[in-house]
């Protein structure tokens, strides 16, 4: 079953290739989406996919690249619809 989030990625995830990082992974997982810098620092996540391979790129969120700290993640259930492919903006 496809399931779609938005996430919301507060602490140190700008400058440290959270977005990339996010995008590879989503991509190894067959997640469609995108991830984009928010003008407040933190980093917006939009996700698509079957169940378990979203969760499982929820769980990577808390933690996101080498170089980032992740203070917290708001996840929330979507509707609308989510493009193929994975995009970093």
């Amino acid at each position: 079953m496809t399931h779609a989030v938005r996430c919301i990625v507060h602490g140190r995830v700008q400058g440290v290739f959270f977005r990339d990082s996010t995008r590879r992974m989503a991509e190894s997982l067959g997640v469609h989406g995108h991830a984009v810098n928010l003008p407040d620092g933190s980093v917006e996540v939009v996700a698509r996919g079957a169940g378990e391979a979203v969760a499982t790129l929820k769980r990577w969120l808390r933690h996101g690249p080498p170089r980032a700290r992740v203070d917290s993640v708001e996840c929330e259930s979507r509707t609308a619809d989510v493009p193929d492919g994975f995009r970093v903006g």
